[in-house]
């Protein structure tokens, strides 16, 4: 009769020591399947629109024209507004504005109430140089704004010989004395470096656009940051416009408020106030 033998004591150990791995390994191996991922946070959704003013500045006082510098023949305060006004005998020769002293934003957001005539075109100047050799001039982005009839006649005179059905400029991106259109009302334009501004995506039919326009005070809110220009009325996006042509824009500049060349014309701002991000 054969005897069991068993191996000298270091090789059990390390015997039982390779079938306790083995098992460790197959125990870990189970609970890695059964692992669970970090439990679903709760779902959070933007809180409702509000006009939340949390760091803005107001840059007009409501009674002088204190850090502002325009032409005295068109501009003026009345009734806690910046008026700007032009009459048969004061037509400007050319667009003419009024422009802030107290800084040159970069990145900020504007928010601005306006009110303008029938046949009024004006904008909210930003970002903007002032040309040397006239005062009062500038050249750069514009938040554009026009009344009813300018409308009527920007659309028999020009947007219908286009084929575009387009009876308002208002919240569209014009660039003064630059590149002209970058984005009319209702679209989100990308310009290209050294290439023409095109069209990506639609923001509404013109009728949903202009339908956003009171004929009495609108609010304006301009969100301006590197690359990206948000223009919004009454709290419809207008215009948005995605600039990646670094050698011809500008990231820096100049605010103001223009009056037009053109029909007499009247426009009021109120409550105007800079946040600089």
């Amino acid at each position: 009769m054969s005897l069991l033998r068993f191996p000298p004591m270091p090789d059990r150990v390390s015997v039982i020591a390779l079938a306790l791995g083995g098992l460790l390994t197959c125990i870990e191996a189970t609970h890695a399947g059964d692992a669970e991922p970090p439990p679903i946070p709760p779902q959070v959704t933007p809180e409702p629109m509000s006009d939340d003013n949390t760091g803005f500045k107001t840059i007009f006082d409501g009674k002088t024209l204190k850090g502002w510098d325009g032409d005295p023949v068109y501009w003026r305060v009345e009734n806690g507004a910046i008026v700007g006004e032009t009459t048969e005998k004061t037509i400007p020769k050319y667009n003419s504005f009024i422009i802030w002293r107290g800084g040159q934003p970069k990145d900020f957001e504007l928010k601005v109430e306006y009110r303008v005539s029938q046949m009024g075109n004006s904008g909210l100047q930003y970002r903007s140089v002032e040309l040397p050799q006239v005062k009062w001039i500038l050249r750069g982005c514009q938040f554009d704004i026009d009344g009813k009839g300018w409308g009527q006649m920007f659309y028999d005179n020009y947007a219908q010989a286009m084929g575009l059905h387009l009876k308002r400029v208002t919240g569209q991106n014009y660039e003064e004395r630059g590149r002209t259109f970058l984005a009319l009302p209702g679209q989100l334009a990308y310009v290209a470096p050294g290439k023409t501004q095109r069209a990506l995506a639609s923001l509404g039919d013109s009728e949903t656009i202009v339908s956003a326009i009171s004929d009495d005070w609108n609010k304006a809110h301009l969100i301006v940051r590197g690359n990206l220009m948000i223009h919004i009325v009454n709290d419809r996006v207008m215009s948005i416009v995605i600039d990646d042509d670094a050698e011809r824009r500008q990231l820096q500049g100049a605010l103001g408020m223009q009056v037009h060349v053109g029909p007499p014309m009247k426009v009021e701002f109120r409550n105007i106030r800079l946040k600089t991000l």
